[in-house]
């Protein structure tokens, strides 16, 4: 796929510097596979304390023990 963006040239050449890479698209491709990986990450993080366990429940009698 062919695209025609517009990218800040500071902050693209900040990447590269950063991230060592040899090509604009090599340092565009990772940041976006870094940017998905985080925004998935605090999708999950964003789970915590929504479930709500039973007072009740004892694992310990699951266990058989």
């Amino acid at each position: 796929m062919i695209s025609s963006l517009v990218i800040n040239e500071s902050l693209l050449e900040q990447a590269l510097y950063i991230g060592g890479m040899e090509t604009q698209n090599e340092t565009v491709n990772l940041a976006l596979e870094e940017f998905i990986e985080k925004r998935a990450k605090e999708d999950v993080l964003s789970l915590f304390n929504t479930v709500e366990y039973d007072v009740n429940y004892d694992y310990k009698k699951l266990r058989g023990n």
